[in-house]
């Protein structure tokens, strides 16, 4: 791809001021490329023996000034690098897309910026650099804290690179989380409190706690297809998610999300966008976002990318504007998620819909009586016994138009 796009792509940003000046927004980029292929993994990631990284910043600036053109106002008040595997970017592409984000929007004072990173050896040599790009938080992928687990999990690292990465992590950013995941086939109760137990005596402020899900077109779904591998059952999993709450509660790092904790005052304020329905800017491959009541989705494939981007001077694929009724229920499946639940009035002024347009009140009515959710003159909130059945309480209580 040659480094200079189409001149006509360029136009002055003046013109596409469409919000108000208190208006912060979130912006994504997704980096899709990995050393190799988890086979629990269904993020758009892909392996290329090689990467032209002027290429790609080059692309990646200019599907940032097409996002400009199009919601011009900001600031910004996340950024959140993923994959992928953004901590193989090298530091000074990630330091410009900062600088050009923040040149083209501004960043709100204390702007949180997130990296995801692999914890090898290799990654977490750079973690200084990163952080002098501007990166300040880190989300770790260490997944487990088990070799023979990690091994099935198709990790490149053992524990002790992990644990090693980790040190390096917390003594360079001032915010690191990391992930786990646990509800593996053959994992007890007991294997994961001594795991979680180990896993929280670290001091990091944030955990993500992913239960194994197999999720189609990967390795993983293949091997259960042939019954290779059998998935924990759901009674277990309940069990041990049952136990997850209770013990990063007891530390001080509640749920604030049904897979997410974190100490008061330290949830990732990017993922919070997403949860309370704010509007996110996404770029590069596969990337999704909303802005302007519109959703958009960039090419998956890397080179498709890149050639859209050389073609029209940016890397949509789909662009569409979203009625009222789904905004509506796009909000309610990810706010309530949340330990806070959905504000259902701020809500209604969002979308212009009534209560009745957005949630069956007979069916919260029903919930309500068994315990699974509370429902307030302002909040719909799913408790803490009802989150292990999010995803069946959800098409129930979403209205149908």
């Amino acid at each position: 791809m040659p480094s200079d796009f189409p001149v006509s792509h360029i136009i002055s940003s003046t013109q596409n001021v469409n919000q108000t000046e208190s208006d912060a927004l979130a912006l994504y980029i997704h980096w899709p490329f990995c050393v190799a292929k988890c086979p629990y993994c269904d993020f758009n990631s892909h392996v290329r023996s090689q990467v032209d990284y002027e290429t790609w910043l080059t692309a990646l600036s200019f599907d940032l000034r097409h996002e400009h053109l199009v919601n011009g106002t900001g600031p910004i008040s996340s950024i959140f690098f993923g994959g992928g595997t953004p901590s193989l970017m090298p530091p000074h592409l990630v330091a410009k897309l900062i600088g050009e984000a923040d040149r083209l929007w501004g960043l709100e004072d204390g702007c949180e910026i997130t990296l995801e990173a692999n914890p090898s050896s290799v990654e977490a040599a750079r973690f200084t650099d990163l952080a002098a790009a501007g990166v300040n938080r880190v989300s770790l992928g260490l997944q487990s804290l088990d070799d023979q687990v990690l091994e099935f999990l198709g990790r490149a690292h053992d524990v002790a690179e992990g644990l090693s990465a980790l040190d390096i992590a917390q003594r360079v950013f001032s915010r690191v989380s990391f992930d786990l995941i646990y509800a593996r086939p053959g994992q007890s109760e007991s294997g994961w409190e001594a795991e979680l137990g180990r896993a929280l005596s670290f001091g990091t402020d944030h955990l993500s706690l992913y239960q194994l899900t197999i999720e189609p077109g990967t390795r993983f779904e293949t091997l259960v297809r042939s019954g290779e591998l059998i998935p924990a059952d759901d009674d277990h999993c309940a069990d041990l998610f049952e136990l997850t709450q209770a013990m990063t509660a007891r530390a001080g790092l509640p749920a604030y999300e049904v897979s997410n904790h974190a100490k008061p005052g330290q949830e990732s304020r990017h993922n919070l966008t997403y949860w309370r329905y704010g509007d996110y800017i996404g770029i590069g491959p596969g990337a999704h976002g909303r802005r302007l009541n519109s959703a958009t989705e960039r090419h998956k494939k890397p080179e498709n990318f890149l050639s859209a981007v050389e073609r029209n001077g940016n890397g949509l694929k789909v662009e569409m504007t979203l009625s009222a009724e789904t905004r509506a229920a796009e909000a309610l499946m990810m706010g309530l998620r949340l330990s806070e639940g959905v504000n259902l009035t701020r809500l209604g002024e969002k979308t212009g819909l009534g209560v009745s347009r957005m949630i069956d009140e007979q069916a919260v009515v029903r919930l309500e009586k068994l315990g699974l959710l509370e429902r307030t003159e302002t909040h719909l909130t799913i408790v803490p016994k009802g989150m292990p059945l999010l995803d069946a309480i959800l098409p129930e209580i979403i209205a149908s138009n």
